[in-house]
Parts: C-alpha cells; structure tokens; sequence
C-alpha cells in the first residue's frame, strides 16, 4: 500500500496537469472561434494573393465552408496555448530532476517554443508567397488554379509544422552533445555531411526550385551553427559533477 500510494498521487497530479492543458486550448478556442471565418482568410491571404487574377478558392465539399475555419481555430488555439501546455509538463516532471536537470530543461522548453513561433512565422510570412507563387505560375495553359479550401488547409499545416519542426535543431544540437550520444567537435567535423543534409530536407519540404529550397537550407544550417555555439554552455562532465555535487549534499 506504501509503495501504491505514491503512484496514486503522481496519476491524479498527472490528470490535473492534462485537464488544466485541456482546458487552456479550449479556453482559447472558444475565445477565437467567433473569427473563425476571420482567421482562415488571414491564412489564405499569401494563397490568394498568388492567384491569378480572377482567381478564387472553391469548397467542393458541402461541409467545408464551417469545418475548414473550425479546424484551423482549433490548431491555432493549441498553438496559442503551447506555453501554459509546456509549463504544466514542466511542473510535473521539475520536482523528479536533478539541479543540473533544470538548468538544462527551462531554457530548452522556453527557446524550443520560440523557435516553434519562428519556423511558423518564417513558412508563413517567407515561403508561403514564394511556394504559391511557383505553384500558381506553373499551370499549364488552360487549367484554371481553383484550390480547395480543406486541401490548402492541409497543406498550410503540414508546412507548419514541417518548418516548426525544422527550427528546433538547436534544441536537439544540445540535447545530443549534453546526453553525450556526440561532441560540438564532433558535428564540425561532420559539418559537409550536415550541409549537404540541409539542402535534401530543402528539397524534400519545398517545391523543386533552388529559391525555396535554400530559403530553408539556409537558416537550417545557421540554426545548427547557433545549436553549436550554445551546446558550449552544457558540458556532460559538468552536469555529472553537479550531481555528484547534489549527492553529497
């Protein structure tokens, strides 16, 4: 029953924490889902402005006019809640680590979203008027660009999180060389195979153009260097020896 108890407690800390995650989204959907409509042509904005003239989107799905905005205020609205999200794991899992742990742990969630923001920020406000453009310029002659508005939705997103994804290769740089599994060093050395990495993600995640390509190759790689700078600071021998530090004590 001891050793139950404990288990007991930290299962009902961890449903408060989801609830109260839960509950952060909906509270900012529900606050946003009045601008849906709203919102969804703030996104379709770089699209639009793509289009050729006279172009327009079109809903071939009689659902889609309500469940594209919908869907993309419940997304936005996670997106908006990810800092309350990532304290409450913070809070959950701060009271188990050790000194060297934390100071490792805070920073990493602060700047992980951050550069979450950024890589959406970036695809947005960059790529996007670049990738649609390709897009809508390549027609062939006589086909008529007409986008469905759940397809570009879909689209938006996984661009999204592709390039949220891609921007936090700092945060993986250092958590690599401080687990141990490689060194800063180690990365320089190898830095003409993370060149050449760069540009085949760039290439795997934009259209077949050098322009968007090396618009995410480029700060992928700048993002690396900086990953490399600042796993500097988290050096292993350190951390074990403030956990012999903390033993001790």
């Amino acid at each position: 029953m001891s050793q139950q108890q404990p288990l007991i407690s930290h299962l009902l800390e961890l449903r408060s924490k989801l609830l109260k995650s839960i509950a952060s989204v909906l509270i900012v959907f529900i606050c946003s889902v009045y601008w849906a409509n709203d919102i969804y042509h703030y996104m379709a904005i770089p699209l639009m402005q793509s289009l050729p003239l006279g172009g327009s989107m079109i809903a071939t799905d009689v659902a889609a006019p309500f469940f594209a905005p919908f869907k993309l205020t419940l997304v936005l609205s996670f997106f908006v809640a990810v800092p309350y999200v990532l304290y409450q794991i913070w809070s959950f899992v701060a009271p188990g680590l050790y000194k060297h742990e934390k100071r490792l742990v805070m920073p990493l969630l602060f700047s992980s979203t951050v550069l979450f923001y950024l890589g959406i920020a970036f695809a947005y406000f960059v790529v996007f008027p670049v990738v649609f453009g390709f897009f809508a310029n390549t027609a062939p002659e006589g086909v008529q660009v007409a986008t469905d508005i759940s397809s570009y939705l879909d689209f938006v997103l996984k661009l999204f999180f592709a390039f949220g994804l891609s921007f936090e290769i700092p945060v993986a740089v250092v958590l690599l060389c401080w687990a141990g599994v490689t060194t800063p060093e180690d990365l320089k050395q190898k830095r003409p195979y993370i060149i050449v990495g760069a540009f085949v993600v760039g290439m795997l995640l934009t259209p077949p153009d050098v322009i968007s390509q090396t618009m995410l190759a480029v700060p992928m790689l700048l993002l690396f260097e900086g990953g490399l700078f600042a796993a500097r600071f988290y050096s292993k021998a350190d951390d074990e020896s403030d956990e012999e530090e903390s033993t001790n004590d």
